[in-house]
């Protein structure tokens, strides 16, 4: 199963809600982070491969069509070879205010200070942290310089046809456009605030660590913001 969009957007550029979107507009499923979660002990090992250098693209998006969120946006680059015919997504937010986000959740201590020494822990070290290129990840002006110039990347590596640039209030319009597909009536989906996560972060905190509960937890958490999206 070939993907038909890969997400280059980075965490924390809406990327939850265009998983929601873009499943519902027949592009799913869509793989993200929350899907390593919620089926780890067949998607760590694979993405550990891919860190290792030894990826096998269609076996990790197995079943899937698209992706949004790290890890896969790490990998852009290597995707879009992979899968020609398929679209790239950059979702963009202004720098400071992703900069804020990240450091407020996924890149905060307490999100990932449990994880390290972890397989799951080795997996973000080698998927997102160690593509910052040494810089301190605490460093305002690091890090919105960082943001701004691997989107340019993004942009400058693509062929205009190939590439939306997109910010989620722009709605369904120019998404549906770029993908071919009538607009829905349901109203653009917003899920995974900064304050659901932090939520989420605090009822993980008190699960216990056996593989089942871990990904029973994932599972829920996706299912909890489906039914917020759209409801049913």
């Amino acid at each position: 199963m070939a993907l038909k969009v890969i997400g280059a957007g980075l965490g924390r550029t809406a990327t939850f809600t265009m998983k929601f979107a873009l499943e519902h507009l027949g592009f799913g499923p869509c793989f993200h982070m929350a899907e390593v979660f919620a089926d780890g002990r067949r998607q760590v090992p694979l993405w550990l491969d891919v860190i290792a250098g030894k990826p096998d693209w269609d076996e990790v998006f197995k079943g899937f069509h698209s992706t949004t969120d790290y890890p896969a946006c790490t990998y852009w680059r290597e995707l879009a070879e992979f899968y020609p015919n398929a679209k790239v997504l950059l979702t963009v937010r202004d720098a400071d205010s992703w900069f804020e986000s990240v450091t407020e959740t996924i890149f905060s201590e307490a999100m990932q200070g449990g994880l390290v020494g972890t397989p799951r822990g080795d997996m973000m070290k080698g998927a997102i942290f160690d593509h910052f290129g040494g810089g301190d990840i605490r460093d305002r002006a690091f890090m919105t310089d960082w943001f701004e110039k691997r989107n340019q990347d993004v942009i400058d590596s693509l062929p205009p046809e190939r590439l939306l640039v997109f910010h989620p209030r722009q709605g369904w319009g120019p998404l549906c456009e770029f993908l071919g597909v009538p607009v829905p009536p349901e109203p653009f989906p917003r899920v995974n605030s900064r304050d659901e996560i932090q939520q989420a972060h605090e009822d993980r905190k008190d699960l216990p660590s056996d593989p089942d509960a871990v990904e029973e937890f994932g599972r829920n958490y996706i299912a909890r913001l489906k039914v917020k999206a759209f409801g049913g």
